[in-house]
Order: structure tokens, then C-alpha cells, then sequence
């Protein structure tokens, strides 16, 4: 009686730990295949530049395939989806961006929810956008452009790529933050003939698009939106210098539908943090105008709940909607 009962024990505990087994196992044999990285942007565009280069890098690392997967459309909410309804298994992975914090409320008929429906796992970088006016306007700091929009309100008009893009939140953000009123201009192409040549005094652009003509002197940069100077300029100034708790950066990083095991995310995070501190890797990326931001899973999947509820605010209170 007593070996029978004890035999039924050590059959109980030998069961318990059977659920356990495939999930610990998927973490020490991660990744056994080769893992589709989602791009929510075209081939040649810097999103998928970034893709190819971490996917590069981990495929080295890890020992398996990253295969970059473009599906374009939609300000990234295609490739955002089909990543949100993928199985939960660490192979299928999204390149996320800022954008996709925005689209969160920008977006009111989507078919996924990508607080809920997507887990943040690990962040690659942060690239500023700057504040560029044309070398005729009477500007030459943050200070001064505040001061001289609240002397000329309404009057200051601003280029833009676009409602919802991330230059034209930024601005919003800046707005809500100094109460100054400045119009914002739509441009459906490229707006930087008309900045160059004066038509137009000045835009929220990508550093990335601008940096040469301001090394040039055809334009002058006055601020950069990240939270403090960036690695990629770090002779032009934040803005939060001169408005405290200002910070509209671009980001990038590497998010996974939700129920994805956390061993294989707490993986890949030690993985992409190890890749973006490679000296190989590190000076490519800030070539990029890109500045690696390592964080936890905790931190990262914090900041991106920040990001969701500022911009919530920001769309809110400037009334951006798309077509």
C-alpha cells in the first residue's frame, strides 16, 4: 500500500513538470528554424536598412536564418497585423517604429490592437528629428522660435510630410507643450526645394534628411527632439534644453505577437542588446542617425506604454485624422 501510493506521487510530480518542459526547451533550442522579421515599409527605405542589418546580426549570433519580410501599406499597419495575428512562437517578429505608437489612436478601425495584441522585446535605437529653419528666417535657437511665435501667432508656417507622420506629432507635441500656434503645410512630396529656397521658413524633419544640407549652411538646425543632445549631433541642441520633459524621438525596435513565451523574449532581448553594443554594428547605425538604446523588457515594454499615451494626448489635442 505504501509503494503504491508513493508510486502515485512520483507519477503526480513527474506530470507537473511536463507543461513546463516544451516552454524551457524553447528557450535553449531558440530559435531551431529560421525566424520572418515583418518590415511595415518597403525594401530601400531606412526601416528596412536597420532590419536587414540587425537581422544580419542576429542570424550570426544565433545560428539561424533572419528572414526580413516587407509588407508595405498603411503607415506599417499591414505588416503590423499579419504580425499581431502570427502564431506566438518567437518566429515571427515585428520592426517596429514610432510610428506604430501613433498609429495606436490615429487608427480607429484597425483590426488588431497593438498594446494588447503585440509584447515590446527589445529596443535597437533612437533617431531624433531636428528642428531646420532656412538660413533667412530670423531664428537662431528654441528660445527664439518660441518667443517669436507667440509675438506672430498663426503666422509661422511649418513643413510637413503628412498628418500623423512622426515630424508632424512632434510639432503637435511642441505646440501643446509652449502654447505657441503655428500652421503646419502638407506636403504630398518632398517639401525640401521650397525649404532650401526659402518659401517655406522651416520644418520638423529626420536628421537624416537634412544633416548634409546643414553641414552645407543652406539650412540651420536649432533642435533635436530627443530627450537629450544625439550621438549622431551632438553640437545641436534638445529642445528639452529649453522645454523641460520635451521628447518626440523616432524609434526602432523589435516587438512579438502576445503570449510569446517570456524565456525566448528575455533571449532575444540579451541577443539585440548585445547587437546594437557591437563595434562593428554600433558606428553603422549611428551613421544611420540612429543612437542604440539598450533597455530591459521591463523598461522597454514601459517606455513603449508611454509613447502610446502621450500621443494619444498629442492626437487629441491637435484633432489629426487621416483619410
Amino acid at each position: 500500500m505504501k509503494r503504491s501510493r508513493r508510486t502515485f506521487l512520483q507519477f503526480v510530480g513527474s506530470a507537473a513538470l511536463l507543461p513546463a518542459s516544451p516552454r524551457l526547451a524553447s528557450a535553449l533550442d531558440y530559435p531551431a528554424r529560421p525566424v520572418h522579421l515583418i518590415v511595415g515599409f518597403a525594401a530601400g527605405l531606412s526601416p528596412d536598412i536597420l532590419a536587414r542589418l540587425i537581422g544580419q546580426s542576429l542570424s550570426e549570433r544565433l545560428g539561424q536564418q533572419f528572414i526580413i519580410d516587407n509588407r508595405p501599406g498603411a503607415a506599417s499597419n499591414i505588416g503590423t497585423e499579419a504580425v499581431a495575428h502570427a502564431t506566438a512562437d518567437g518566429y515571427t517578429l515585428l520592426l517596429t517604429v514610432s510610428a506604430n505608437a501613433i498609429n495606436a489612436s490615429l487608427y480607429t478601425s484597425l483590426n488588431f490592437n497593438f498594446a494588447q495584441d503585440l509584447v515590446p522585446v527589445a529596443p535597437i535605437g533612437r533617431t531624433p528629428f531636428v528642428i531646420v529653419v532656412n538660413p533667412a528666417f530670423p531664428i537662431d535657437s528654441v528660445a527664439e522660435l518660441i518667443d517669436y511665435a507667440k509675438a506672430n501667432p498663426g503666422k509661422i508656417n511649418i513643413a510637413s510630410a503628412g498628418p500623423g507622420t512622426g515630424p508632424h506629432v512632434a510639432c503637435e507635441l511642441f505646440k501643446m507643450m509652449t502654447g505657441v500656434d503655428m500652421v503646419q503645410v502638407p506636403y504630398k512630396g518632398s517639401y525640401m526645394s521650397d525649404l532650401l529656397g526659402g518659401q517655406i521658413p522651416m520644418a520638423f524633419a529626420p536628421i537624416a534628411q537634412i544633416i548634409e544640407d546643414v553641414r552645407a549652411g543652406k539650412l540651420i538646425a536649432i533642435g533635436v527632439t530627443t530627450p537629450t543632445r544625439s550621438d549622431a549631433a551632438p553640437q545641436i541642441s534638445a529642445i528639452a534644453e529649453f522645454v523641460p520633459g520635451y521628447a518626440a524621438s523616432g524609434w526602432y525596435g523589435i516587438c512579438a505577437p502576445a503570449g510569446t513565451p517570456e524565456d525566448v523574449i528575455d533571449k532575444l532581448n540579451t541577443s539585440i542588446t548585445a547587437c546594437i553594443a557591437d563595434p562593428t554594428l554600433k558606428p553603422r547605425l549611428l551613421n544611420l542617425g540612429v543612437e542604440p538604446t539598450p533597455m530591459s523588457v521591463a523598461d522597454f515594454r514601459k517606455f513603449v506604454a508611454e509613447e502610446i499615451a502621450k500621443y494619444a494626448k498629442v492626437i487629441q489635442f491637435a484633432g489629426i485624422k487621416v483619410e
